[in-house]
């Protein structure tokens, strides 16, 4: 196998042991692994309460394929968010976090931190962000989390 191809598939099995461990974490607490990326999208980003769907998609890294108003549409009928007219545009809705939606992504983030302490004790598991960084620049996802970083925080 050439390194390119055995790198290629490292990164792949990777992300989909990542994806299927954090799914198990998430199961106890009812959340998919991108219902809870939208969550702390809106715990990180959306305290300003100017985060709309589309802002939301934009910054999102999941599956392609996932729907950004369907996936945002399920967590406000679980009461995890609520839909804000923006001021005198009653076109414009922003969305933010329920008291409910809050403590659930509070759980999301406990659950990510307890995944990411492991990460950081890998060893050189610092010296891969230069060139996965190099991999998805240019790319829709990788352009969806540079948003996401890119983004001004909520206090």
């Amino acid at each position: 196998m050439r390194q390119a191809e055995q790198i290629r598939y490292l990164l792949l099995a990777a992300q989909r042991e990542g994806n299927r461990r954090l799914a198990a974490a998430l199961e106890p607490i009812g959340l998919s692994p991108a219902q809870s990326e939208v969550l702390r999208i809106l715990g990180d980003h959306g305290d300003q309460g100017e985060l709309t769907v589309s802002g939301v998609g934009r910054m999102l890294v999941c599956d392609s394929g996932t729907n950004p108003s369907r996936l945002i549409e399920r967590l406000v009928q679980a009461g995890y968010i609520e839909r804000v007219e923006a001021g005198e545009d009653r076109r414009r809705v922003h969305l933010r976090l329920t008291p409910t939606g809050r403590a659930k992504e509070q759980e999301t983030r406990a659950i990510e931190d307890a995944m990411y302490a492991e990460i950081d004790a890998l060893p050189g598991a610092t010296d891969l962000i230069t060139p996965l960084e190099l991999l998805v620049t240019g790319a829709p996802a990788g352009e969806a989390l540079r948003r996401r970083i890119d983004a001004p925080r909520g206090a």
